[in-house]
């Protein structure tokens, strides 16, 4: 739980992986790459604080909590009735006047100079990315987000996810606390991104730490999350650079923002670009030392997301969005797991090497 002094708005360059109590995986994440030197889309986050207080205004006696509590051995169709009551009671509440006031203000600080800049209003969860469990993808995420409205619409619908079936019948198989449970919600700029994917700086498949496994499609990532195009897939030694295996697969279809309907659509990719590689050699190579980077910085295999902005010139465009622990072959090994905070910074020396070579 948050203390009082606990803002209910945080800035990226405020936060750091130490924070994640109060502004989630997602969260601390970001901020913790920004610390790293990396390249992040610009957001703040809206801290577990605010959901404790709109918790509050909305359920004073607490009994969300204890219902959700009471469903341990519960089966299916009682976890979901009760799943379906809650999320319409977060999404019908309202906000209190001074916690609109104060999210509409940051979202207007983002927005900067650009009236109803499109945002992605992201889920994190305080129990999200742990090494132990990983309640990545059970969380809601909306992207191409645009005006006060949607924003705090936006923000609602996150933590109602919280109450989404698939979250609550995780935690109930780990036997976690619900008092300990609690969600932030990430607000940062839209990025229209002309490739996009993840990579792993261990193989998911064999656990071979020698390798860097990279997939990548044309568009926003959300077509990989979503399942909906098989990316392509590079596998890059960590030592030598070299690709050792590539797989371009069939890619028929994108997302891609739409700003005259405001939203995020799915289209066709055009003929000639669906059979080859959606990211070149030189943006292999920058994501892989940046991947490297990050592993050394966090000191432990990390599973990042990441995207080439079709307006970004810098370091050939790459923003980071994520990076998280790889769980499932380092909970087989129980590998020690820590953050190594010290003055030398890895990723930031990677990018202005980057920058050095005229990318």
């Amino acid at each position: 739980m948050p203390d009082r002094n606990t803002p209910r708005i945080s800035w990226f360059s405020e936060l750091g992986i130490d924070d994640r109590p109060t502004v989630g995986g997602k969260g601390a994440s970001l901020g913790e790459l920004i610390r790293a030197g990396a390249a992040v889309p610009p957001g703040f986050v809206v801290t577990t604080a605010a959901f404790e207080a709109f918790l509050r205004a909305l359920d004073a006696d607490g009994k969300i909590r204890r219902r959700i509590d009471a469903l341990a051995g519960a089966d299916a169709a009682a976890i979901a009735e009760t799943c379906r009551s809650i999320r319409g009671e977060l999404e019908r509440a309202t906000f209190a006047e001074d916690l609109h006031a104060e999210i509409s203000e940051a979202y207007r600080r983002l927005c900067g100079d650009q009236d109803r800049r499109p945002v992605a209003v992201r889920s994190s969860a305080t129990s999200e990315d742990h090494s132990e469990a990983s309640f990545a993808g059970l969380q809601d995420t909306f992207l191409w987000i645009k005006g006060v409205d949607e924003v705090i619409s936006g923000i609602k619908r996150c933590w109602a996810s919280l109450y989404s079936v698939e979250s609550v019948t995780y935690r109930l198989r780990l036997k976690l606390p619900e008092d300990d449970v609690a969600m932030a919600v990430v607000v940062q700029h839209m990025v229209d991104a002309h490739a996009a994917g993840v990579m792993f700086t261990r193989s998911p498949t064999t656990g071979d730490k020698s390798v860097i496994v990279m997939e990548a499609a044309w568009g926003l990532g959300s077509a990989v999350v979503s399942g909906e195009v098989t990316p392509d897939k590079f596998v890059i030694n960590k030592i030598t650079g070299e690709v050792s295996k590539r797989d371009i697969s069939r890619k028929t279809v994108q997302h891609v923002p739409d700003a005259d309907r405001g939203k995020v659509v799915e289209v066709a990719v055009p003929e000639q670009l669906q059979t080859i590689a959606c990211v070149n050699d030189d943006e292999i190579r920058a994501l892989a030392t940046m991947a490297k980077a990050i592993e050394l910085h966090y000191g432990q295999p990390q599973d990042i997301e990441w995207a080439i902005d079709r307006r970004e010139a810098a370091n050939h465009g790459i923003l980071l969005l994520q990076s998280r622990p790889e769980t499932v072959w380092s909970n087989r090994g129980q590998e020690k797991k820590t953050i190594d905070h010290v003055d030398q910074n890895p990723l930031a020396h990677v990018l202005r090497a980057l920058s050095n070579r005229g990318s």
